[in-house]
């Protein structure tokens, strides 16, 4: 069995590796705050939960793994959340959507 979990782990590790690069590369080439925020929360979690997840298959102790388990509940409780409320204040303030955007819901608020 401790094969199987490290081999796992090991693919975890991999996969939210090419998601947390995926959000940095977001971060740095999408045009405008709406977008990056987007990449930011939502590959940034993924890829952040499943280097968690891949601890938790292979930590020998309890504490560590109901901490790896907390951490994945608290990204996923919170991330989408605060994204959306960074987004609607960056809106508020007056940042423009990118000029090739094609839809602005808030416009008539």
């Amino acid at each position: 069995m401790t094969i199987v979990a490290t081999f796992l782990a090991g693919i975890l590790i991999i996969v939210g590796s090419f998601f947390a690069l995926t959000a940095a590369l977001g971060l740095v080439r999408l045009p405008d705050v709406y977008s990056r925020m987007h990449a930011a929360s939502k590959a940034g979690t993924m890829g952040s939960g499943l280097m968690m997840i891949a601890l938790a298959l292979v930590a020998d102790d309890l504490a560590t793994v109901t901490r790896a388990v907390a951490g994945v509940v608290f990204f996923l409780l919170t991330a989408p959340i605060a994204a959306h409320l960074l987004a609607k204040a960056a809106y508020s303030v007056g940042y423009k959507l990118w000029e090739k955007s094609v839809l602005d819901e808030m416009s008539d608020r």
